[in-house]
């Protein structure tokens, strides 16, 4: 089992999303000791927004990129070997003017890749990157899941139809609502997301118990 945690948020150790999403992180690992993580933190080691080089150099062969049309590409590569690699993936983020963060929108930008992450053919597009768990856990200071508020939430949409698009469908949603409703809200919000992680965690270990019974 390989895990990919990527997490977004210009907050720092204050996160939420960073917070809960590693919480998961470290659990997932915890209960499969042989599994593998590989954390992305893309405000630390933020991705370059593409440009003419990356746009003109994915198309180009190896051989004739220009040094700094190699090094965006190459940024690219890294990030989708290890997309690929990874059985599940967790993505945090931010509720950021009602969608994701634009360092994970970068994220999102260097994975989808005509030919490496999907592809044309005859009945259409096609996603590449099968066989994937993801985990959205996505913080924010209202409430959006429900309500009159949810036709503001761009983020979640966005999201599973990006992913979908790429061919991961197994797709589940962790929230952290209403942090900017005062100390208590925020101590219910992460209790709430901390209570699903356990969940999940159980249920994956349980998953796996009857996969190697059988």
């Amino acid at each position: 089992m390989s895990i990919l945690l990527v997490t977004s948020s210009p907050r720092g150790a204050a996160s939420h999303s960073t917070r809960i999403a590693t919480e998961l992180a470290e659990k997932l690992l915890a209960a499969n000791p042989s599994a593998r993580l590989v954390a992305r933190d893309l405000v630390a080691n933020p991705l370059p927004h593409i440009d003419p080089d990356y746009s003109t150099g994915i198309y180009m062969p190896v051989e004739a990129r220009s040094q700094r049309q190699a090094e965006v590409v190459g940024v690219s590569d890294t990030v989708l070997d290890e997309l690929f690699a990874a059985d599940t993936v967790i993505l945090a983020t931010g509720f950021i003017n009602f969608n994701i963060s634009s360092t994970l929108k970068s994220w999102v930008d260097h994975i989808a890749r005509s030919g490496k992450s999907f592809a044309y053919g005859e009945n259409g597009p096609k996603g590449l990157v099968t066989g994937k768990k993801v985990y959205i856990v996505l913080a924010s200071g209202g409430i959006y899941s429900e309500g009159a508020a949810v036709q503001f939430d761009h983020a979640i949409p966005y999201l599973r139809s990006v992913l979908g698009f790429l061919g991961m469908n197994d797709v589940e949603v962790i929230r952290i609502e209403g942090v900017g409703m005062g100390a208590d809200a925020v101590a219910a919000a992460l209790a709430k997301a901390s209570a699903k992680v356990d969940a999940i965690v159980a249920a994956t270990g349980n998953a796996e118990r009857v996969a190697t019974a059988a």
